[in-house]
């Protein structure tokens, strides 16, 4: 990656300008960094007690009725903010929409089935399961196969 920086008095505002030939992980990592996608902590309420949530250690988000529940292996913590809003606060390089009511860690998941009508049965390494809607198959295949690159 060759990096060029211009310093000049004359500018107003600093530009980024990214050229490459593809969108992979190390992009969007320096985009989500751009965007100020780096959340250390959420916290979530069980009963009558908040916990500090660190993002690796949640497996999925997930809309119940009374709003968003963020499950981890200590237990499910509801939160306040709503999915989009995690969307933009999570990094992308591990956070994927699943549904309209799913976000997962994919370092989480463990597994795919494909079903019968273009949807995906995920399961997680807990042995919890969601379904992807057709709508994001493809994303998730994506970057699983950016993941997949940038480890392999």
């Amino acid at each position: 990656m060759k990096i060029t920086l211009d310093i000049d008095n004359d500018y107003e505002e600093t530009k980024v300008t990214i050229h490459c030939n593809e969108v992979d992980s190390s992009i969007k990592e320096i985009l989500d960094f751009l965007k100020g996608k780096k959340t250390e902590f959420l916290v979530g309420r069980n009963g009558e007690m908040q916990h500090i949530l660190k993002p690796d250690d949640i497996h999925y988000f997930h809309t119940e009725k009374d709003g968003i529940v963020a499950v981890t292996s200590e237990g499910s913590f509801a939160l306040r903010e709503k999915l989009y809003e995690l969307e933009e606060l999570l990094p992308s390089t591990k956070f994927i929409r699943l549904s309209k009511s799913v976000i997962a860690n994919l370092h989480e998941l463990s597994r795919f089935e494909a079903s019968f009508n273009g949807t995906l049965c995920v399961y997680f390494k807990s042995g919890a399961k969601e379904y992807v809607s057709r709508t994001y198959v493809n994303a998730i295949k994506e970057a699983l196969k950016m993941n997949r690159r940038k480890n392999g």
